[in-house]
């Protein structure tokens, strides 16, 4: 009996040890020129190889990078401006390819109403965008702060905010008015602190939400039906950012994470992940 307790606790220990790491590291960090504070990410839909990225304040402009972070352009947004753009997210629009930049960012929580803004994605060597689309947004609760911004395959807009584990939220955005401040919908709490950045996976089975230390991916369905999922965790810890920001879905696997650098200089990293 006793011998049978210990090959079944062997075989068990051997089946822990066997499981594959959910991620690896595929390329540490290097420097994103001119963008020293990188708060968003996103894959470009289309430009194969391209990343989006931008400050958190300045000009309203996106550079974009190769994925060893190599600059290949800056674009103005056309009639947009920056209060504190937290995330950035690129997702289908009639029947193209946009941008969704999120002017979200309020540590005093004093902002009445905050913005998203849409617009065409444009190509790598465009000096500046078609006029951009300005969402104004409140929340139903009052003012709050938030980081992160996730755009699903469908087209459907999330907020969480950054807060204290418990009292991170989750709201949907409406679909734009022509006209007034839109109102957004709560959908539940997330169990999950001072989250920094958000991104769906491109088959939209999957959504990434980032901390400074860690990121976490959570099924899709059931985190926006308000399910209160548990996620599968990945610890960035040993990266050694100076301040991790965002996260991005690419194509194979691939999440690339960008944050502050510190001496003018963003920071981007990659890691490959398995998500069954």
């Amino acid at each position: 009996m006793l011998g049978g307790i210990l090959i079944a606790c062997a075989l068990g220990s051997w089946l822990v040890a066997a499981q594959p790491p959910l991620c690896t590291v595929v390329t540490g960090l290097s420097r994103l020129p001119g963008v020293g504070e990188a708060s968003g990410v996103a894959v470009s839909r289309r430009t194969p190889g391209i990343i989006w990225s931008h400050n958190d304040s300045g000009r309203p402009s996106l550079f974009a990078f190769d994925p060893s972070g190599n600059v290949k352009g800056r674009v103005e947004l056309t009639g947009a401006s920056i209060t504190d753009w937290e995330d950035l997210a690129a997702g289908p629009c009639g029947g193209g390819s946009c941008l969704y930049v999120a002017d979200i960012g309020d540590n005093n929580r004093a902002r009445r109403q905050i913005t998203i803004y849409r617009v065409a994605e444009p190509r790598t060597d465009d000096k500046a965008t078609a006029p951009v689309a300005a969402w104004a947004l409140a929340y139903p609760d009052g003012a709050r702060d938030a980081e992160a911004l996730f755009v699903t395959p469908t087209a459907q807009l999330f907020l969480v905010t950054k807060e204290s584990a418990g009292t991170t939220a989750l709201y949907r955005v409406p679909t734009p008015a022509t006209r007034g401040v839109g109102r957004l919908q709560y959908i539940a709490h997330i169990r999950l602190a001072r989250v920094t950045g958000a991104g769906a996976s491109p088959d939209g089975n999957w959504v990434a939400l980032r901390t400074n230390t860690e990121v976490l991916f959570y099924p899709t369905d059931d985190l926006v039906a308000g399910k209160g999922p548990q996620p599968r965790r990945f610890d960035l810890e040993p990266l050694k950012e100076r301040q991790g920001e965002g996260v991005a879905f690419g194509p194979d696997g691939l999440v690339y994470l960008v944050g502050e650098g510190g001496g003018g200089s963003g920071t981007l990293a990659t890691i490959k992940c398995t998500l069954r």
